[in-house]
């Protein structure tokens, strides 16, 4: 999570960003930066009867779920059910999430 988002869903919440980072966030394993928390059965934290409860400030690594989380063992994680486009789909896709990623960070 960049120091953004922290500070948005933080404000979102009513909470300072301290009590945001200790209540919903760990240490990335590579310890490059923190990760939202699980709910224990490894659903996302801010899972709230099948939608997002901060979905207008939710953070990058949620916007990229599932189809650009690709990491070593990914699939014995997201159980997500894919959808099979064309390749010219999944390239229009990627580039309308990378253009509004660039928007929002330009913004």
């Amino acid at each position: 999570m960049t120091d953004e988002e922290v500070a948005r869903i933080a404000a979102f919440k009513g909470l300072t960003e301290f009590e945001f980072v200790q209540q919903f966030t760990r240490l990335r394993s590579d310890r490059g930066g923190l990760s939202l928390i699980e709910q224990p059965d490894h659903a996302c934290i801010f899972l709230k009867d099948n939608g997002c409860s901060i979905q207008p400030v939710k953070p990058q690594q949620c916007r990229n779920f599932p189809n650009l989380w690709r990491f070593p063992g990914f699939e014995r994680e997201c159980e997500s059910i894919p959808v099979e486009v064309s390749d010219e789909e999944y390239a229009r896709r990627i580039a309308l999430i990378k253009a509004q990623g660039n928007e929002r960070q330009d913004g």
